[in-house]
């Protein structure tokens, strides 16, 4: 998926289109990505691929997501 001189805007985009594809197949339509038809069963991909498009824009836009584990202690 991922192509040379992707921007932030670029990924946006694509992020955005893939919302738009979830919404659409979340009510009962079917929707078209180039010659790819999407219908409610393909909604897993349509969400990696969501995934996808999300990470690469906080990659773009300097964002990270990060987690820590913290452990209580009692002194």
């Amino acid at each position: 998926m991922m192509s040379q001189g992707l921007t932030l805007d670029r990924a946006k985009d694509h992020l955005n289109v893939w919302l738009e594809a979830e919404r659409k197949v979340a009510t009962g339509q079917e929707y078209r990505i180039g010659s790819r038809m999407l219908k409610r069963a393909d909604l897993k991909d349509i969400r990696d691929s969501i995934q996808y498009w999300r990470r690469e824009v906080n990659r773009l836009s300097g964002r990270r997501n990060r987690v820590y584990r913290m452990v209580p202690r009692d002194f």
